[in-house]
């Protein structure tokens, strides 16, 4: 009776041990996979996000000097119209993260920041300028750096950037939405991310 009951309990032992190393293989292959599946993700997620915007401006450039002491002052000016595309865009590739597979979290530690380009095509009319005072290349530079002032403020003010910023969380989102449907955790730094909402509230 003894040897028997020995013999079942050593069966036991030896069937709950091959259990327990099949559930430990087959949680490191699920955790392999979801890691997988996470940098894929991030991966086809890597892509340069662009919200784009038109402005439209007139200016009128003054530039004066004086001549023979202050005996003269000679004026050029002229009307420029400038018809601008500006981008705002977020290269994704650049994103920086980690994966802890041990503890089941996809750790954002870097967000790229926004690129703004702004190309101005800019038009000249009225062109007036004097003999003692042409129109030299400094002067094309100074107009092209007040314009590309200008619409700096003017894209600050604007919802251009909130646009970009939107679309830059709706993407991260994914990450969010994947990461929880696994059962991981998303963290931005040491923040952890536990809703869609919470996106919003990351300062970049």
């Amino acid at each position: 009776m003894r040897k028997i009951l020995f013999g079942v309990i050593i069966t036991l032992i030896v069937l709950f041990t091959f259990k327990y190393c099949d559930d430990k293989k087959d949680e490191k292959v699920f955790l392999k996979e979801s890691s997988t599946l996470i940098q894929e993700q991030i991966n086809n997620v890597g892509k340069l996000i662009v919200t784009e915007g038109h402005f439209s401006e007139v200016f009128t450039y003054k530039n004066s000097k004086d001549v023979f002491g202050d005996l003269i002052s000679v004026e050029k000016k002229a009307l420029v119209v400038v018809n601008a595309e500006v981008t705002i865009a977020y290269d994704l590739s650049k994103i920086e993260y980690t994966i802890d597979e041990a503890n089941k979290t996809l750790t954002i530690t870097n967000i790229p920041e926004e690129e703004v380009r702004i190309n101005p095509d800019l038009e000249y009319y009225d062109v007036q300028a004097d003999y003692l005072n042409p129109f030299e290349a400094k002067d094309y530079n100074d107009i092209k750096n007040t314009v590309k002032q200008s619409l700096t403020k003017k894209i600050e003010v604007s919802d251009l950037k909130s646009n970009a910023k939107n679309r830059l969380m709706s993407e991260l989102a994914k990450f969010y939405i994947l990461t929880n449907s696994l059962g991981w955790t998303l963290l931005y730094n040491e923040t952890p991310i536990e809703n869609q909402e919470a996106l919003q509230n990351i300062k970049l």
